[in-house]
C-alpha cells in the first residue's frame, strides 16, 4: 500500500510541477499584451511537451495528447494576435486553473505534510505502548487505556488515509479540468476577441472546442459519480473494518487459519544488547517460498532473515511479552524469537512455517495438501478400533504394480492379506519397539546381522567409477541406479509377509515425528546394484550403510505420498539371539519412490537370472568333465585295439618269414626295420616290453 501511495504522490508531485509551470505562461498572458506573442508561443510549446511527461498513472494520454497537440497548433496560429481583452482572461483563464493550484494542490500537500505523517506517528506510537503491556502485572485500567489508545489512533489513521487516497483519485480528474478549461476560456475570449471574423478562427476550430466542452463535463460527471461511489466505499469499509481496529480481535469471529504456506504481517523482533538485555523491533516480515523475509519500512525490498525448509518452530515464554514463538534453522545454528500482534496472528504464523518446513509449497495445490497432512497427523496419534479402519483411508493398495515385485525377491513369502486383515497391531509391530529417527554410522554401531568385510564400513565410493588398484565389489554389477533419499526412521516388525507392515511403520514413524516436532533428516544417495543397496554420504562419499540384497524381503511405496517407500531387512541376532529379526527402513525420495522399488525388484530378479545361469554353467561344466572323462577312457580302449592289433599282425608276419628262407627273412627284417623307424622310440619300447 505504501508502494503504491509512493506512485500517487510522485505522480501528483509531478501535477503540481507541470500545473505551475502552465500557470506561469498563462500569467504571463495576462500580464503582458506586448508579450502575447512569446507568452502564446510558450504555452503553445509546453502543451506539445506534454506527451513528453511521464505520469505514472497516465493511463488515458492519448485522447489528452491528442487534444493538448490540437490546442498547440492552433495557439501556434494566434502568436501573432497582440490584444487580448483583461477582463475576459482574469475571468475564463487564470481563475480556474488558479483555484486548482491554490486550492486542490495545496489541500492535498497539507493532509501530506501535516495531517497524515503525524497520524501515522500517533499510530506507532500507541502500537509500541500496547506491545509493552507487561504480561506478569495485569492491569486492567492501562490495559484499557492502551487499547483504547489504539483503536482510536488506527481509527484515525484509517480515516485519514482514506480520504487522503480520496483526494488523490479525485486529482486524477481535476488534473484534466483544470488544463482544459483554462484553455477553453482562453480560447472563447479569442474568439468574442475577434468577434468571429478572424481567419484563424474556422467553423470547425469552433465544433472543436464544442466538442472539448462537451468532454470536459463528461469528465466532470464521470468524477463526481466516482466521488460518490468512493465516499459509499469509505462508509462500507469503516463499518466493516471497526473490529479489524482492537489489536487482539475476537478468534471465534475471526477464526485462524492452520492451513497456510504464505504469510506477511508485522513482527517484534527480539535483539540481544547484552549478556542479559535484549530490545524489540518492530518490521514488516512476510514468507518467500522456503525463506522468511523482512522488510523495514521505506526500503525498496526485504531481506533474508532465515531459511526456514526443515526448521523447527515452537512457542516460547518469554519474561515481559506474550505471543512469542521461536524459529530455529535446520543446521541448529541460527534462531530467532518473534513476537505476534494478536493469538490469531500467534498462531497462524506457527502453523504457516510449520507448513514450510515440510516443503508443503513447492506442490501444486498447498494448501489442499496442508489440510490433508494436518489431518493425517491427528488421525495419525488418534487410536482407532481396528487395523482395517485405520488403513482404509491411507494404505495404498497393491493392485496398481504387481505383488511379486513390491513384496519380496521371488514371490512367495505369502499371499495377499487375506488373513491379515484379522490381526492386531501387536502381530505387525511391538508395541515398545523404539524408534530410530538418524542414521548411525557402522563405524560406531554395527546393524544387527550386517557383518562388516575387510575394507567394507566408513569405505569412499569413488564418484568417477575408478578403482585404482583394487577392485571394487560392485564392479562387477550390470545395475547401477543412484537416488537422493532422506532418512525418516526404522523400527523391528515381528512380520515381513505383507506390505500393510511397511504402512503402519510409515504412520507410526510420521506419527511420532508429528508429536516430537522432529523435522529434521539426514540426506544420502541410494545406490542399488545386483548385490546390494547402499547409502552414501553425498559430500565425502562414504558408504554409510549397507543392506545385501537378498536379505531385502520386502518394500513398498505409499499410494497417495509417492516420495514415502520403505523396505524390511531380514537380519540374524536382535533381542533375542537365536532368532531372527526383521527391521523396516523408510525414506522419502523426490517423487521417486515408485521408481526405487521398481529399481529394487529389478536388481532381484537380475540377481534371480544370475544365480540361476551360474548354477546352470556349474551344471554344464560338470557335465563337460564327465564327456571329457569318458571320452579319454574311450580314446585309451582304441590305443589298446590298436596295439593288439599291430602284436597280431607282427606274429603273422613272423611265422610267414619262418616259412619263406633267407630272402624272406631279409625282407621280413627289412619290413620290420622300417615299422620300428615309423613307430619311433616308443614304439620301439613297447614292442620290446612286448616281445
Amino acid at each position: 500500500t505504501r508502494s503504491l501511495l509512493g506512485v500517487f504522490e510522485e505522480d501528483a508531485a509531478a501535477i503540481s510541477n507541470y500545473i505551475n509551470q502552465l500557470f506561469q505562461a498563462m500569467h504571463r498572458i495576462y500580464d503582458a499584451q506586448n508579450e502575447l506573442s512569446a507568452a502564446t508561443h510558450l504555452t503553445s510549446k509546453l502543451l506539445k511537451e506534454y506527451e513528453k511527461q511521464r505520469f505514472p498513472l497516465g493511463g488515458d494520454d492519448e485522447v489528452m495528447t491528442s487534444t493538448l497537440q490540437q490546442f498547440a497548433k492552433v495557439i501556434d496560429e494566434l502568436s501573432s494576435c497582440h490584444a487580448v481583452l483583461s477582463t475576459q482572461l482574469a475571468d475564463a483563464m487564470m481563475f480556474p486553473i488558479t483555484q486548482f493550484k491554490e486550492r486542490d494542490l495545496k489541500v492535498i500537500n497539507l493532509i501530506n505534510d501535516h495531517k497524515f505523517s503525524l497520524d501515522c506517528l500517533d499510530h506507532d506510537a500507541a502500537i509500541t505502548r500496547y506491545s509493552r503491556l507487561s504480561k506478569r502485572r495485569e492491569n486492567e485500567k492501562i490495559k484499557a487505556e492502551v487499547t483504547e489508545d489504539v483503536y482510536t489512533s488506527r481509527k484515525k489513521q484509517h480515516q485519514t488515509m482514506m480520504h487522503y487516497f480520496c483526494a488523490l483519485n479525485t486529482l486524477q480528474y481535476k488534473k484534466k479540468i483544470a488544463m482544459l478549461e483554462p484553455l477553453l476560456g482562453y480560447m472563447q475570449a479569442q474568439i468574442s476577441f475577434f468577434k468571429m471574423g478572424s481567419e484563424n478562427l474556422t467553423e470547425q476550430l469552433e465544433e472543436f472546442l464544442t466538442n472539448i466542452g462537451t468532454s470536459v463535463q463528461n469528465v466532470r460527471r464521470e468524477m463526481e459519480c466516482e466521488v460518490e461511489n468512493m465516499q459509499q466505499t469509505i462508509e462500507d469499509l469503516e463499518v466493516a473494518s471497526d473490529p479489524l481496529y482492537l489489536p487482539d480481535p475476537d478468534t471465534t469471529k475471526f477464526p485462524v487459519h492452520r492451513n497456510l504456506t504464505r504469510k506477511a504481517g508485522y513482527l517484534n523482533a527480539r535483539n540481544k544488547t547484552g549478556l542479559v538485555s535484549s530490545s524489540w523491533e518492530r518490521q514488516f516480515y512476510f514468507t518467500q517460498g522456503g525463506n522468511l523475509m523482512s522488510q523495514a519500512r521505506g526500503d525498496v525490498a526485504g531481506g533474508l532473515v532465515m531459511d526456514i525448509d526443515n526448521c523447527s518452530v515452537m512457542a516460547v515464554d518469554c519474561e515481559d511479552r506474550r505471543y512469542c514463538f521461536q524459529i530455529t534453522s535446520f543446521d541448529g545454528k541460527k534462531s530467532s524469537i518473534l513476537q505476534a500482534e494478536s493469538k490469531k496472528d500467534y498462531e497462524e504464523w506457527i502453523c504457516t512455517i510449520n507448513n514450510i518446513s515440510k516443503q508443503i509449497y513447492l506442490s501444486e495445490n498447498p494448501e489442499e495438501i496442508a489440510a490433508r497432512v494436518n489431518q493425517s497427523a491427528l488421525e495419525a496419534v488418534t487410536p482407532s478400533p481396528s487395523f482395517q479402519q485405520r488403513h482404509e483411508s491411507m494404505r495404498p493398495t497393491v493392485q496398481s504394480r504387481p505383488p511379486a515385485a513390491r513384496t519380496s525377491s521371488t514371490g512367495s513369502l505369502g499371499s495377499e492379506s487375506a488373513a491379515l486383515s484379522a490381526l492386531s497391531l501387536d502381530s505387525l509391530v511391538a508395541p515398545d519397539t523404539p524408534i530410530q529417527f538418524d542414521i548411525i554410522s557402522p563405524v560406531s554401531e554395527d546393524l544387527p546381522g550386517q557383518a562388516k568385510s575387510s575394507g567394507q564400513s566408513g569405505r569412499r565410493t569413488n564418484p568417477f567409477g575408478e578403482s585404482g588398484g583394487s577392485k571394487s565389489e560392485t564392479e562387477d554389477s550390470i545395475l547401477h541406479q543412484l537416488f537422493i533419499v532422506r532418512f525418516l526412521g526404522s523400527m523391528e516388525v515381528k512380520s515381513d509377509e505383507s506390505p500393510d507392515v511397511v504402512y503402519e511403520t510409515m504412520r507410526q514413524i510420521l506419527a511420532a515425528r508429528a508429536i516430537h516436532n522432529i523435522f529434521r533428516m539426514t540426506e544420502s544417495h541410494l545406490l542399488v546394484t545386483c548385490d546390494c543397496l547402499k547409502l552414501i554420504d553425498p559430500q565425502t562419499q562414504v558408504t554409510r550403510l549397507r543392506f545385501p540384497l537378498p536379505n531385502v524381503v520386502l518394500y513398498a511405496t505409499h499410494q497417495e505420498n509417492k516420495r514415502l517407500f520403505g523396505f524390511v531387512l531380514r537380519t540374524s541376532g536382535g533381542r533375542v539371539e537365536s532368532r531372527q529379526t526383521s527391521v523396516c527402513y523408510i525414506f522419502e525420495s523426490n517423487n521417486e519412490g515408485e521408481k526405487i522399488c521398481d529399481s529394487v525388484g529389478l536388481a532381484k530378479q537380475i540377481a534371480f537370472h544370475a544365480e540361476l545361469d551360474r548354477k546352470a554353467s556349474e551344471k554344464q561344466k560338470e557335465i563337460d568333465r564327465v564327456k571329457e572323462k569318458q571320452q579319454k577312457e574311450l580314446n585309451k580302449q582304441k590305443q589298446i585295439e590298436k596295439d593288439l592289433e599291430e602284436q597280431s599282425r607282427l606274429i603273422a608276419a613272423s611265422s610267414r618269414s619262418n616259412q619263406s628262407g633267407g630272402e624272406g627273412q631279409f625282407v621280413v627284417l627289412s619290413s620290420s626295420q622300417s615299422e620300428d623307424s615309423d613307430l619311433g622310440e616308443d614304439g620301439k619300447k613297447k614292442r620290446e616290453s612286448e616281445a
